[in-house]
């Protein structure tokens, strides 16, 4: 990247948001002196108008940055953990609300990725965006056999733009997480690196038609939601295919009620669609705010925009109905161990410690009425408070509070009696049984069933072979075994055998010197006592066995 033109954008970056008052949000005080001074020597700094909410200046300004920072904002509004409720709820706004790019350069993306011209492809193609968000944009077209369709293409050049735009962002998460007081708490580098995976996820749009085909599947047997169906020949990295659907958005209460939807029903169906998906599946749609979800006639849902899903492992699905249920049971002591348990917090954890810091957290809420209880809110603050108890982040676990609280919300716009007890808990309570019960014993017998069939006619020879081979095994084991026998007692040999010929050297030297020879090669016979002879002999049989032990 251009040195000139990174400064140049950093600059920018910083005058949009003085010009907002963002700087008065985060506080400049323990900034460097000379971004300091800069910003407080900023002529905008006089004339900026402060008299909007702080949540919607940092919207505007979001806005006013580009893409990259709006979809920055709309990560932001899914993290109640990390913003006040006043600026992660007008963040929400960021939602479908960028200016779309021209049809001339909506045109040449799709003919760029099919390598051949519109019409190739498209009996009709409408000019017009029918639908901009921060990375792509929607157009309505016809298929060649007359299907209607709706064509996702991305935003031209995003991913220089994102690149750059991703610098910045961790350049200013390093300075906040330095001199902010806030950084140490909000983690504003780990903020950035999830972002960085989400947006580089969205930008692939055959990951996203995958998305959309495994839900579809998913649901083929259900009436409650609808999936469109991708057009996988006309679908690319860059440009998606899907069917188009027709509905009344879910934010347009008016004409649902007028429309006859009972607006009870779709609230409930809401939540059991979550909870579905979260537990039955453990892959579920992670981005549905209001603008993604429409209503048809039958009051069914129906679907779009998949760029973002979760997913859940079996650890994870059970431990958390385990909370789910030990939440409605208001079991606090349920909750911490299920915690440690699923290894969400450090083994040596003092259960009873961290039941008391739930039970301060959750025994306010449920003081409330039914309908004012934010069971959404509850797991947020339940989260936090593992946090402080050493629990690491836990992407899967994000993304699910954040898919939580948007059908919590929306549930209780369509039906603010909305009771969560009545649909949850019940679905909760069949699905532990379903995961321990004799049911789901027979599940697995019968899910096993097909390797078994592959498996049985082999587990003969298996055993024969395995048999063979710890029979050959023995016999390795005995013969090396008769080795190591063999060579302790050559060992043990030798070192006998050095010690006879040591000890019989000195006998027979000690007989040689007193037996005194007085001419060269004669010996005073008579002259010899008798324990010179018999210290002599001994010294000759000691060094006579060492040497046939040797020979052997």
């Amino acid at each position: 990247m251009n040195p000139y033109r990174n400064l140049r954008h950093l600059l920018h970056i910083l005058w949009v948001f003085v010009r907002h008052g963002i700087d008065d949000l985060i506080g400049i005080d323990q900034l460097p002196w000379s971004i300091r001074s800069l910003i407080k020597a900023s002529p905008w700094r006089w004339f900026r108008d402060l008299s909007k909410p702080r949540g919607q200046r940092l919207r505007e300004a979001l806005q006013e940055l580009g893409p990259v920072f709006v979809k920055f904002g709309q990560i932001l509004s899914t993290r109640p953990d990390l913003l006040p409720e006043d600026i992660a709820s007008e963040l929400t706004m960021l939602q479908d609300q960028v200016p779309p790019f021209s049809a001339q350069a909506a045109k040449k993306v799709v003919e760029k990725a099919y390598g051949e011209t519109l019409e190739a492809h498209f009996q009709y193609f409408e000019a017009e965006a029918f639908a901009s968000a921060s990375v792509a944009q929607v157009h309505l077209a016809k298929l060649l056999d007359g299907t209607e369709v709706v064509v996702k293409i991305l935003r031209p050049g995003m991913q220089a733009i994102i690149q750059r735009d991703l610098k910045l962002l961790y350049l200013l998460a390093e300075l906040a997480k330095k001199y902010w007081s806030e950084g140490p708490r909000l983690r504003p580098v780990a903020v950035i690196e999830e972002f960085d995976k989400t947006i580089h996820d969205e930008l692939d749009l055959m990951r996203e038609a995958a998305n959309a085909s495994q839900l579809r599947l998913n649901f083929s047997q259900s009436d409650l939601i609808y999936v469109p169906e991708v057009y996988w020949d006309h679908t690319r990295h860059e440009v998606m295919v899907m069917e188009r659907i027709h509905g009344i958005s879910i934010r347009d209460i008016k004409s649902l009620k007028a429309a006859g939807i009972d607006m009870r029903v779709l609230a409930h169906n809401g939540v059991e669609i979550f909870f579905t998906q979260a537990f039955r599946d453990g892959f579920f749609h992670a981005d549905m705010h209001p603008g993604n979800i429409f209503v048809g006639s039958d009051g069914q849902y129906k679907a779009v925009d998949f760029g973002i899903m979760g997913t859940l492992s079996s650890e994870d699905q059970d431990y958390l109905a385990e909370n789910f249920l030990a939440f409605f049971n208001r079991d606090y002591r349920a909750v911490a161990e299920a915690h440690v348990r699923a290894g969400w917090v450090p083994p040596d954890t003092r259960v009873e410690e961290f039941e008391a810091a739930i039970r301060t957290v959750c025994e306010p809420i449920f003081a409330k009425p039914i309908s004012e209880i934010s069971f959404g809110r509850l797991l947020v603050s339940l989260f936090s408070t593992a946090r402080r108890f050493n629990m690491p982040v836990q992407p899967q676990l994000v993304l699910l509070q954040k898919t939580f609280l948007n059908i919590e919300g929306l549930g209780r716009q369509l039906y603010p009696q909305l009771d969560l007890w009545e649909t949850a808990k019940p679905f909760l309570e069949r699905w532990m049984r379903k995961r321990v019960g004799p049911g789901a014993f027979l599940e697995t017998l019968r899910r096993e069933a097909r390797k078994w069939n592959r498996t049985l006619p082999e587990i003969p020879m298996l055993v024969h072979d395995s048999l063979q081979r710890l029979r050959h095994h023995e016999l390795e084991i005995q013969q090396q075994t008769e080795k190591i026998e063999a060579l302790r007692r050559q060992v043990a040999d030798s070192h006998r055998n050095l010690v006879f010929t040591i000890s019989g050297g000195i006998l027979f030297a000690i007989a040689a010197y007193y037996g005194g020879l007085h001419e060269p090669g004669l010996l005073r016979w008579q002259q010899v006592p008798v324990v010179t002879w018999v210290t002599g002999i001994a010294g000759i049989l000691m060094l006579g066995k060492a040497w046939f032990s040797g020979r052997r």
